[in-house]
């Protein structure tokens, strides 16, 4: 399953397992995060709703771009300005796509099949 996700102004196509690099994040080196705002979702050739559909990811890393080098010149007016900028990001682990309401009943259905069957061994 993939997921089209948008975060720091950018869309991602990710799939469980995918690394990413993203504008920065808060959070450190082995937290988890997980993003609502899904645009697209599918598997294979068909579409999936995006209703209540969340992506989680594992905070690999916050690092730093390669630096890029800004430098003015006006000719014939001895102006040269030169100076540096790097972009700080953060690298994503997906770890999962899909819905957190989706897994909680799947949780209270298998508690209650257990009640279920003890009073059928009582009588």
């Amino acid at each position: 399953m993939f997921a089209v996700v948008r975060t720091g102004g950018k869309q991602y196509r990710v799939a469980a397992g995918d690394k990413i690099v993203v504008e920065k994040l808060d959070g450190e080196a082995g937290s988890s995060i997980s993003f609502s705002d899904i645009l697209f979702a599918g598997e294979g050739g068909d579409l999936k709703s995006v209703e209540g559909l969340t992506v989680s990811a594992e905070i690999i890393a916050q690092a730093k771009a390669d630096k890029i080098v800004v430098f003015k010149k006006k000719r014939r007016h001895n102006y040269r300005r030169k100076n540096g900028h790097r972009q700080q990001h953060t690298i994503l682990k997906i770890t999962a796509i899909g819905s957190e309401e989706k897994k909680a009943p799947k949780k209270a259905a298998a508690k209650t099949e257990p009640a279920a069957a003890a009073p059928a061994a009582q009588a």
